[in-house]
Order: C-alpha cells, then sequence, then structure tokens
C-alpha cells in the first residue's frame, strides 16, 4: 500500500513565509529555510515552497533562496511562482528543486505541461489548480486566486493529466485558511476523474480534517500551512494518529 504523504507549504512573500485566509489577509510566519529545516526534522514527507507573488510581480522565482533552503533540507522539495519556461524549470532544478509546481503558465499556454514532462520527466512536474465554487461549479482561478476563468476544474485536471503532469496541486479557495477541513467531495471527483496522484490543499485545521481527506477525499497526500507554522499540530503527533486510524504513513 502506498504512504500517503504529510506535506508543509511554505508560501513565500518578499523573502518571508507567509499565510492568509481566503488567499488575501497575509501575516508573517518565519523563516523560510527555518522552517523547512524544523519540518525536515519533524520528519514531514515533503515540502513545497510557493513563491505566490511572482505571478502577480511578473518575475521569476526566488532561486537563490531555493537554493538555501535545498541546502537544509534531506526531503522532497517542490518549487512553484513565475515558472513560464523549460529554461525557469531547469534553473530550480539546478538549485536543488526535486520537482516543480505550475499553474497560471499553464492555463495560459498548457504546452508547457508536455515541454516540462519530456524534459525532465512526469515524475518532477506537479500542476496545481486554484478553484472557486461559483453558482455550484468548480471554475479555476488564476494569478494566486485572483483572475477568474471559466474552465471547469475537473475538464482541466483532466487536460492535465493526459498532457504528461506528474500530480495534480488542488487547492480549494472557498477552504484556504479556514481551518473547516479540505474539499472531500472535490477531492473524491478528482481522484476518480484522472489516475494521477492527488494532493488536497486548502482548509486543514484538526487531525481529523487530515483522517477525513484521506478516506473520503480519497487524497494521495495533504498539504497544509498555518496549523504547522504556528505549531498547532506537531506533525509527528498527526502521523501517529493516522497510524492509529490505519492510514499508511511513513514514521
Amino acid at each position: 500500500m502506498l504512504t500517503k504523504r504529510i506535506i508543509p507549504c511554505l508560501d513565500i512573500k518578499d523573502g518571508r513565509t507567509v499565510k492568509g485566509v481566503n488567499f488575501v489577509n497575509l501575516r508573517d510566519a518565519g523563516d523560510p529555510v527555518e522552517l523547512a529545516t524544523q519540518y525536515a526534522r519533524q520528519n514531514a514527507d515533503e515540502l513545497v515552497f510557493l513563491d505566490i507573488s511572482a505571478t502577480e510581480q511578473q518575475r521569476k522565482t526566488l532561486a537563490d533562496l531555493v537554493l538555501q533552503v535545498a541546502a537544509a533540507l534531506d526531503i522532497p522539495f517542490t518549487v512553484g511562482g513565475g515558472i513560464r519556461s523549460v529554461e525557469d524549470v531547469s534553473i530550480l532544478l539546478k538549485n536543488g528543486a526535486d520537482k516543480v509546481s505550475i499553474n497560471s503558465a499553464a492555463v495560459k499556454r498548457p504546452e508547457l505541461i508536455d515541454e516540462v514532462a519530456t524534459h525532465f520527466g512526469s515524475q518532477c512536474l506537479v500542476v496545481a489548480i486554484d478553484a472557486k465554487q461559483i453558482d455550484g461549479q468548480w471554475k479555476v482561478h488564476l494569478v494566486g486566486g485572483k483572475v477568474p476563468t471559466e474552465i471547469d476544474l475537473f475538464d482541466w485536471a483532466r487536460e492535465v493529466a493526459a498532457r504528461g503532469a506528474g500530480e495534480i496541486l488542488f487547492t480549494s479557495m472557498d477552504h484556504d485558511g479556514t481551518k473547516n477541513g479540505f474539499a472531500n467531495e472535490a477531492l473524491a471527483q478528482l481522484s476518480e476523474t484522472v489516475n494521477i496522484p492527488i494532493i488536497a490543499s486548502g482548509g486543514a485545521g484538526t487531525t481529523q480534517h487530515f483522517i477525513d481527506t484521506f478516506t473520503h477525499g480519497k487524497a494521495d497526500a495533504a498539504l497544509a500551512a498555518s496549523v504547522f507554522h504556528f505549531g498547532e499540530i506537531p506533525i509527528p503527533d498527526l502521523k501517529q494518529e493516522l497510524k492509529q486510524q490505519q492510514i499508511a504513513v511513513r514514521i
């Protein structure tokens, strides 16, 4: 049985880790290198680093900071934000990233998915999808959730998988930062729609929420930020509870 993964997420703005609610009202959560080191010690399975203002500011991901974080880690490390080309991916992988995450650029030019998968392999490509329910339909949003589209979440997930993505990181904007639980119905539908791993994001608040997303949501991994950054749920304790609930995790 494949183990379920616990993934802390570092949202980076101006070189600091930040966290908000529903993608707004950001507050400082600490130094990214210190937090990365802490999570590696706590036995996190992977780490995600998202330069959340890179796309909006039309600049590249902070490659030097990626290098510093990678030097502090011995667990897989995914980097996203402002990635628009094969060259961008190459720089980040050379600086120590194990995977890259693309979002807005993939929607604007879907061929980017094919290009990255062809050059570097599907195993290092995560396509992030930010979506929100509008009139009962899940619609994809771009630029850190600021720009709505008419693209259906599940249609886009199918295309992403067909073009060669290795994983999908799905963030429910409705649940982000609320600590009310993950969007498990949508997650379960995603897992039935595509045959690649789904990472759940948005809404973690309690240990039960992680249990629910692995069982009801059928997620392969669960990503969270504030509950880890502010010490509300220690990762070792979370993993012990998951193990007690017969959910396979790496202890």
